[in-house]
């Protein structure tokens, strides 16, 4: 039962009761000679017993209507506030004459008001606890990544380039190209191919750029310039220029990294598109690919890059949404709060 068929129901029994109540009172106070007449009388052609009681009604069932309305509209701004809030949009406390609904409203501002101190703290952790890391340990990792990235390539990567020429070399000294064995060769060749585009990938994982002292812009586009010299990947990108705060460009790019490297391992794509916008306070960042997506049920949907790049949007405040569809491909979006007066460097 809605609010106004409640306050329909209890205005008409009020009204009711009130009626029988005062006819009650009136007929005690000052008795009626004949019953009968209650009959007898007619107002409107109809008679007095019939007539007084409705009229009662419809002024209650009039009253229920207004008073369920009102509260309707009353309950129906909270209920929209809530739902802004949850999606962590600002809200303004509107004017109310009723208290109890001013009351409600100065409680959903001081939510909002606590939300917000959160998010600038979890944001200022964020930014510490990045500044602190980068200091203490990426140098460490940076070297070991590129000592690690440096015999791959000076090992594995040069057999692979020479495996390749010399099977290249031998099929094209084949006479006939419907030949078995030279199909054998050719599909051997394609093999040893696409190993190098797996090793270029590797490679480029195992050394990720850092920003060192680059906006998030710049930083983007030099590892997304870097990564199509390295794989045969149709890669398109529309980077805003945004000033944000050390620590939320970190974690920003760290994702975005992340994300480009489950596309380059598990996706089969032939094309990547990434978009960083500020749109309506908030920071977007979305990386969509053609490939072969996955199961979001799967139980490789709780891997380590997926949960990794979750903590850190909710590190920054934000939150981080999956679209994947089978053969059609995946799409990661990030969004993350730009507060007031976030960007502005110290001197």
């Amino acid at each position: 039962m809605t609010i106004i068929q409640r306050q329909i129901l209890i205005g008409a029994i009020f009204s009711l009761c009130c009626f029988v109540l005062l006819s009650l009172l009136f007929f005690t106070a000052f008795p009626i000679a004949k019953w009968s007449s209650l009959w007898e009388e007619k107002i409107f052609d109809l008679p007095f017993i019939y007539i007084v009681p409705s009229i009662s009604i419809l002024i209650g069932v009039s009253y229920g209507l207004i008073s369920g309305l009102f509260w309707q509209k009353q309950l129906n701004s909270v209920e929209v506030a809530i739902r802004e809030l949850e999606k962590g949009k600002a809200i303004s406390a509107e004017p109310h004459s009723v208290p109890e609904i001013l009351s409600i409203w100065k409680k959903i501002d001081k939510v909002q008001k606590q939300m917000l101190e959160q998010t600038k703290l979890s944001q200022k952790l964020a930014n510490e606890r990045a500044e602190d890391q980068e200091k203490r340990i990426q140098e460490m990792v940076s070297q070991e990544r590129n000592r690690l990235a440096r015999e791959l390539h000076d090992s594995v990567s040069q057999q692979l380039f020479a495996a390749s020429m010399m099977m290249s070399a031998i099929t094209e000294s084949k006479a006939s190209s419907d030949d078995r064995e030279t199909k054998q060769l050719r599909l051997i060749e394609e093999t040893i191919h696409q190993s190098q585009l797996e090793m270029r990938a590797l490679l480029l994982h195992l050394r990720p750029a850092a920003l060192k002292g680059k906006t998030l812009q710049e930083g983007i586009q030099e590892l997304l310039v870097e990564l199509m010299q390295k794989v045969t990947m149709d890669i398109k990108w529309k980077i805003e220029p945004i000033i944000l705060d050390k620590g939320v460009e970190d974690h920003l790019f760290r994702i975005l990294q992340e994300s480009v490297s489950n596309t380059l391992r598990h996706s089969k794509a032939t094309s990547l598109d990434i978009l960083l916008i500020l749109r309506d306070d908030f920071v977007i960042l979305r990386v969509s690919d053609d490939g072969v997506g996955f199961e979001l049920d799967d139980e490789k949907t709780g891997s380590y890059g997926l949960q990794n790049m979750h903590e850190r949007a909710i590190e920054l405040g934000g939150s981080m949404k999956i679209v994947s569809l089978k053969n059609r491909g995946t799409r990661l979006e990030v969004r993350v709060p730009v507060l007031a007066g976030e960007g502005d460097k110290d001197d």
